[in-house]
């Protein structure tokens, strides 16, 4: 639990991780608005018009609609489209609901890592870009310079999130400080700007100009990028300290900033080459520089942080295989590193600022990811809102319904920079469906092979009265709940015996994030010196198999580590050559099965107390 002598420590720490993103958009939003893919005139009325569509975006989307109404939708103190679509489906919902429901959040996640890949190139980019504003001449160093920083951000992601926010928080302070003395001190000058705080001129905007509104869309949203990532890192810091630091510090000087480099343009239209390194003085653009770079590096930590919750709440829910997760913190439950999703994203962050390479270019194909994940966060809150919180219909119709139309207006400006792109995070949100959904429904086909195979359970047990006994404990892991495990199956075919004492253990993942060690472990007495162990994890907890079988001794069960042995199925899979499962996802599970950890190491399982039988399924 997070007490509230924490709450400093959180708080400095989810603004030196969860604010990076959003918070340092304005490096470019405005820039992009005026000079990006569809231009406009920097003119007075323009300049208004776009700035209040802003200021109006970053209040409905990111301050009404997350920190006020998702962030209410915490799965016991976790976030994110997975975490979300757990609290969904613990409800009873008709079969054809669910399966929509899941997809949609399984499809979330998978826009996620498109957004998680581009965010890192554009921030850091756009910060090197500065070397140019300096000195034409260093316009050639601004890829390599961004490609070293990119490499040192990921070497440090094993030191932890927590120990990164600490050292991030106090960076990121003096960089809002920044942002709001800089806006301010444009404010102060031409006070005027200030008009655009008013919604009319984003309504009168819109009204003269409806196709260029809808086309300054896409770049608007670049505004809001990182508000999403508010919702999926709540695990590493919790729904209090995100919220006091956005309303409290984080909003009011992204707010300052955005109308000083607005009031820069009502006054010299031609600073849009660059607004916002043109507010501060020339002797402070290097200074200016150095501390964007740091900036864009922790708006990076964001969602890398947020990848990493990611992948492990889709190992833990059975969307990805087991892999390597490491907890950076004794206190912090949420706080891990992933290695494969951490140097995934590296070779496809690198891979983005040397093939795209200028932060311009890289905004064509941002938006699309974050929007899309925007659009399916609100259908899953609106049946949140329905199904767990008791809302009357009218009210759920008005909010998601209004959240709804303004997501599917981003959206849909956003579609246009597809071509451009915008295709980059699609097809990566499709290639992360693929792998998520192919590894559920390997599982869930080897799931029903094996359950065909197998024999009742209480039939064997009578079967097995004239067997041979040895002394000690056997543990047989299975993933069903039912039936003999295979490994019990052919243990018994080929050495004809069994130990004195038979346990059956099932590891099984909660809708919850976290299961409490008195809720952990259930035993069934099935006779004959048989037993089954069922125990529970949230999805937010790491397996731990010897430390379970302690908590069994205050049920009346203990074990003797040196005369247990864990027995293992290693499943072979063999793709059938006529499937119902599609031949080449068929590869793609089988590599994927490859590849997996082992279930020795998964589990934490002493290995010299492991013996494992292989077994071929076909599907």
């Amino acid at each position: 639990m997070k007490t509230d002598k924490a709450l400093p420590a959180l708080t400095l720490g989810a603004i030196g991780v969860v604010f990076g993103d959003i918070g340092t958009s304005p490096l470019y939003a405005l820039k992009e608005i005026f000079s990006g893919h569809h231009p406009l005139p920097v003119t007075p009325e323009n300049i208004l018009g776009l700035l209040s569509m802003v200021f109006w975006a970053i209040m409905v989307l990111v301050s009404i609609k997350y920190v006020a109404i998702i962030m209410r939708a915490d799965n016991r103190g976790e976030g994110g489209s997975l975490a979300l679509l757990a609290l969904i489906t613990s409800r009873q919902n008709p079969a054809w609901l669910s399966w929509i429901l899941t997809m949609l959040g399984i499809f979330a996640a998978a826009l996620f890592y498109g957004d998680s890949m581009i965010t890192p190139a554009i921030s850091v980019l756009s910060a090197a870009e500065g070397l140019e504003i300096i000195a034409p001449s260093l316009k050639d160093f601004v890829i390599p310079a961004t490609v070293i920083v990119l490499t040192g951000l990921f070497m440090i992601q094993k030191r932890g999130t927590g120990l990164v926010g600490l050292f991030f928080g106090p960076v990121m302070i003096v960089w809002f400080t920044v942002l709001a003395g800089l806006g301010i001190a444009q404010i102060i000058r031409h006070p005027e700007v200030l008009v655009a705080l008013n919604p009319y001129y984003a309504f009168q905007f819109i009204s003269d100009f409806p196709k260029l509104a809808f086309l300054a869309l896409s770049a608007v949203v670049l505004a809001v990028t990182g508000g999403e990532a508010l919702y999926t890192d709540m695990g590493h810091f919790g729904r209090s300290p995100i919220r006091l630091a956005w309303f409290g510090f984080v909003l009011p000087a992204l707010v300052l900033n955005y109308f000083g480099q607005g009031a820069l343009l009502l006054h010299d239209p031609q600073a849009i080459r660059n607004p916002f390194y043109l507010l501060a003085p020339d002797w402070a653009l290097i200074p200016m520089v150095a501390l964007s770079t740091v900036a864009t590096v922790i708006a990076s930590q964001a969602v890398i942080s947020g990848a990493f919750s990611v992948a492990r709440q889709a190992v833990q829910m059975g969307l990805l295989p087991r892999m390597p997760i490491i907890h950076t913190s004794g206190k912090e439950e949420g706080q891990i590193y992933v290695p494969f999703t951490n140097w995934t994203l590296y070779v496809s962050v690198v891979a983005l600022v040397i093939g795209f390479k200028s932060s311009s270019n890289l905004a064509a194909a941002y938006g699309i990811a974050v929007t899309g994940t925007m659009l399916i966060d609100t259908i899953l809150i609106a049946f949140v809102m329905r199904l767990l919180w008791r809302w009357n219909w009218f009210f759920v119709i008005l909010v998601a319904g209004s959240l709804f139309i303004i997501d599917i207006a981003f959206f849909s400006a956003n579609a246009l920079k597809i071509p451009e792109g915008g295709w980059f995070p699609l097809a990566v949100g499709v290639v992360s469906f693929t792998v998520l959904t192919t590894w559920r429904r390997g599982r869930k086909l080897i799931n029903d092979e094996l359950a065909q195979s197998s024999m009742p359970l209480e039939s064997f047990i009578e079967f097995t009265g004239d067997v041979h006994r040895v002394k000690g404990t056997a543990i047989f892991m299975t993933s069903s709940p039912n039936g003999v495990p295979s490994a019990l199956l052919h243990n018994l075919k080929h050495n004809q015996i069994l130990h004195e004492r038979v346990v059956l253990m099932t590891i099984k993942t909660a809708d919850s994030p976290f299961v409490k060690n008195s809720n952990r472990v259930e035993i069934q007495d099935l006779g004959k010196n048989f037993s089954r162990i069922i125990v529970t994890y949230g999805f937010m907890q790491n397996p731990d198999v010897p430390r379970a079988l302690q908590l069994c001794e205050p049920l009346g069960m203990s074990f003797d580590m040196m005369s247990t042995t864990f027995y293992l199925a290693r499943e072979t899979i063999v793709p059938a050559r006529k499937s119902s499962f599609i031949s080449i996802r068929a590869q793609i599970f089988r590599v994927m099965s490859k590849n997996a950890t082992s279930a020795t190491d998964f589990f934490k399982i002493p290995a010299n107390r492991v013996v494992e039988l292989g077994t071929q399924i076909v599907i």
